[in-house]
Parts: structure tokens; sequence; C-alpha cells
């Protein structure tokens, strides 16, 4: 693992790189601390949430306790009071782990378990006293939980899924075997991956991967366009993560000789639009692989256009693997004809059709089985398969707004908007944003429709949510558009949306939106 320049000095920490054999004894040390200290036994204690960011001891803690059959809930940083209270209560954690006295204190008065800091653990001790076999005697199985992770869902508050050993694994095979463009190098590589480790993409994907590979990861903070090439540079890194926004942020940067001073092979991500897709290449001498999965499917099921043809800029996501069995579905379940875009449905084409999946969704049995609904898992995904049998994607069934690779669940924005007073109803719904993919659009209707009053709500939403669930946008409205059983029709809804930005009615509130720290 590396830690560049940039990353480090953010995070207030020298800069490093730390050996496998070094990051055992780490890891051994922290797994004797929970037996000793914590008493953090196999049983006893199910679920520990970590707010780590993407530090290096956020990995240390996670294979720790994933040694004690222990299963983690990584914390977004960006989360606020709601949501920290609802994952901790849903997750039923038992115990906290933070970085500092300071979050400390913060998460002591919202959690209802101990909350402890990585300063209270005694991982830099003499390593020549510690015995590595101890990190080595996971007492978990295939099937044992390692990781609970949250993805916002479609009619409430995000879901926990819950994602076995054997998924990560899984996962980490599949990325080691995909070959094409994406032939990995063991032992060689450098993963470099601005992506958080609260998402699939970098905990399973990126970290497993290298870690089955003998290569390096290379966590960054977050994504810093101005800083990305000298730290690809620094880390002299092979493989780049992405997601649609970082492209459109790095071809708006002034041409540099750096451009394509780097040793990167491919990159692998989602989200690019046609004509970027094809720039970006050009520009920068780099193959930007494109690839569909998802928290719920992990890689096991994963299509990736590693190979040609890629069909560059015609949002492909390349041909179906072998041991992947799909259906494309019209709204009422019967098979769409070749061409045409329908939801897609998947599952593994082998006597265990879940391998590799997630385990379900954490008490809430009900919406596990209506994703699994007919046998296939269905993903909301609108798809269409081309005439040499190659995957395209088109849109999303579900409402989740994707904002800068962020899904953000409409309802939990509501619920949130709702709480000011003043406010009679409130629509959630996604308007297009050239940058970030996705922007969150509020119609709302309330006692005052004044600008003062728009930003009132953003300070109530940014006080209580990620910021970037904030509403980008506020437009107050009469009424909203409803069904005849009075929910919010939600197509109308994005309609309205549209007419209205730019509008008088319409209040630009993206300014107030900033990642905090």
């Amino acid at each position: 693992m590396q830690m560049v320049s940039d990353t480090a000095s953010r995070y207030g920490v020298a800069a490093s790189t730390v050996s496998y054999a070094d990051a055992l004894s780490t890891i051994s040390r922290a797994v004797q601390h929970y037996e000793e200290r914590l008493e953090l036994k196999p049983g006893v204690v199910t679920r520990v949430a970590v707010g780590l960011d993407n530090r290096p001891e956020f990995f240390y803690h996670w294979l720790a306790l994933n040694a004690l059959g222990v299963s983690v809930v990584p914390l977004n940083p960006q989360w606020q009071s709601a949501e920290l209270e609802y994952v901790l209560s849903h997750s039923e954690a038992s115990l906290v782990v933070v970085l500092d006295s300071t979050a400390q204190a913060a998460l002591a008065s919202i959690a209802t378990c101990p909350v402890v800091s990585v300063t209270d653990f005694d991982t830099n001790g003499d390593k020549g006293k510690t015995d590595n076999r101890v990190a080595l005697n996971s007492v978990g199985r295939m099937e044992t939980e390692c990781a609970l992770l949250y993805t916002s869902g479609t009619t409430g508050k995000p879901k926990g899924c819950m994602l076995s050993n054997e998924y990560f694994l899984a996962t980490g095979e599949w990325y080691q075997n995909v070959g094409g463009y994406c032939q990995l190098q063991p032992g060689e590589d450098r993963l470099i991956s601005p992506l958080p480790m609260y998402h699939m993409n970098a905990m399973a994907a990126s970290t497993m991967a290298m870690i089955l590979t003998g290569s390096c990861i290379v966590p960054i903070d977050r994504f810093h366009p101005a800083s990305w090439w000298d730290s690809v540079a620094e880390c002299d890194a092979t493989i780049m993560h992405y997601l649609g926004v970082m492209p459109a942020m790095l071809m708006s940067l002034d041409k540099s000789p750096r451009d394509q001073r780097h040793n990167l092979r491919f990159g692998f991500g989602a989200g690019l639009s046609g004509e970027l897709h094809t720039a970006f290449e050009s520009r920068f001498n780099v193959r930007l692989i494109e690839a569909w999965a998802m928290t719920e499917t992990g890689c096991t099921v994963a299509i990736i256009a590693s190979e040609e043809p890629r069909k560059v800029g015609t949002a492909c996501f390349g041909r179906p693997p072998d041991h992947l069995d799909f259906r494309l579905v019209d709204d009422a379940g019967r098979d769409v004809a070749q061409g045409c875009p329908g939801e897609l449905l998947v599952r593994r084409a082998s006597p265990s059709p879940r391998y590799g999946f997630f385990s379900g969704y954490l008490k809430d049995e009900q919406a596990t089985q209506a994703a699994w609904e007919g046998g296939y898992f269905h993903t909301g995904d609108l798809v269409y398969v081309d005439d040499d049998g190659l995957m395209h994607f088109v849109d999303r069934k579900k409402n989740v707004i994707r904002r800068s690779g962020e899904n953000i669940s409409a309802v939990e924005v509501e619920e949130v908007i709702m709480e000011v007073g003043g406010v009679q109803a409130v629509g959630i719904t996604s308007i297009a944003d050239e940058i970030r993919g996705e922007e969150v659009f509020a119609c709302i209707v309330a006692t005052d429709a004044s600008d003062a009053f728009a930003q009132a709500i953003t300070d109530h939403c940014l006080g209580r949510l990620a910021y970037y669930k904030a509403p980008g946008y506020i437009a107050f409205v009469g009424k909203l558009p409803l069904t005849a059983t009075e929910k919010v029709q939600r197509s109308e809804l994005k309609t309205l949306a549209c007419e209205l930005v730019g509008g008088r009615q319409c209040v630009d509130l993206r300014g107030k939106k900033k990642r905090r720290g």
C-alpha cells in the first residue's frame, strides 16, 4: 500500500509505503487489541462501524476484524446526524472506531454503543514480539458477513447490503482473471483509486484484486483534478479507477506535457459520455474500460468492455460473460426484442445462481425477495443488446439520483426537508448536470416562497445530510404532480423540473454544496 504526498498532507500524516509484511504485523496487533482489551470475541460482537476514510487504518482494522469473524460497517465521512443515527441504529453496531478524540466526542452523542479512537490501539509496538499467525486464524466461513454497505433505495432509507467473504473473494477473483485490456500483472501493478472505501468498487474490486495478486493499492483521499497526474506519477500507477465525473474534470484542465507522462495501462470505471470517452483516450493515451456491476451483484456477474470491439462512445459496457444468465424485460416482465431496451435481470448460470451476490438486505427480507423475484436479480437498469451481442446502458428505472458517483435516495432527502417548518409538500428528482452527471432538484410547496427560505431549507439539509444530498435547485410550486393514490408522480415531477430549471421560480443553490474538510 502507498500513500502519496498529496493525500498524506491532506490527512496530516507522512507519505509512506507499507509492505505486506508490515501490514500483517499491524493487523496482528490490532487483532490482539480487539481480543484482549475490547473483548471482541466471535459470537459476542457482530458488527463494528469504522469511520477511517481511505487511510491505511481502514485496511488494518477491516482485516483485523475480519480475522475475528466480525463484520465492518464503513461510515461515509460526509454523513451528518440523521444518516449516522439511522445507520448505527439499523446496523446494531456494537462498537464504533474513529480517527481521533474529536470524532469520538462527536459520535458519542449519537451512538448507543461505545466509540473508540484508533489512538487507543497499540499497533506500533515491537514487531518482533508479534505473532503474525493470529491474523491468519480467521474464524469466519465463506458465508460469514464481512461488511455491511449501505446503498440508497428507491422507497425509503438506505438499505444495508450484507456482503459475505464469498462476495469479496469472488469479486477479487473476477478482476484477477478478467484479462484483455485489464490483464493484471501480479506483484507489479499499482492501482490508484480516489473512490471511497465505503463503496464496493474500492473496498471489494480494487483492494481484493491487489491483495490476491500481491500488488499495490494506492488509495487517494478523494479526487483532486489539479494534483491527479502528480499523484499518478509519484506512485508510478499502472491502473486507475474512475467514475464518469473524473475524466470530465481532467479534460477541463489546460493541456500539459504531463498528460501522457505516465505508465497507466488502463482505467476501470463507468458512466462516460460518448464524445468525452473518445477525447480522453486520445489526449491522455489511456484506455478507459467501461464496466457494469452493482453493490448487490458484486463482480461475479460483472460485464466489462475489456476486449474489442469496445464501441467507444456508445455507452457500451461489453459482452455478457458465458457464466451470466440474463434477461431483458419490459414493465410487464416480458422479454424484449433484440435491440430494444429492457430492465436487466441477472444471475449466475450455474447450480448456484446467487454465487458471489450479496446475502440480502439487512432486516428487509421483503425487499430481498422482491429483488430476486422470479429467480433473477432485478437491477433496475435499462439496457439493450446490439446486433453484435454487446450491451449498452440506457437509463435507470429506479428513482435514485446519481451525483458524482454517489447514489442519493429521493425519499431520504424529502423526509429531511419535511422537517422544516413551513414546508407543506416536497418532491425530489434529478436534473442533468454536465459535470456531476445529475443534480438534486426539489419541487416544494411551502408557505414561504422566498429565496431566503430556499437558503434556509438547504442549510437545514446540509446540517442533517451529506452535502451532496442537499438540493442543488429549489423551485417553489403551487402543487406537486400526484397519482390517484396521492403519491408523487415521479415521471411528471422530472418533466416539471426540466421546465422550471433556470426560470424565476427556481433558486440555484449549487454553490452552497461544499465538501467538508
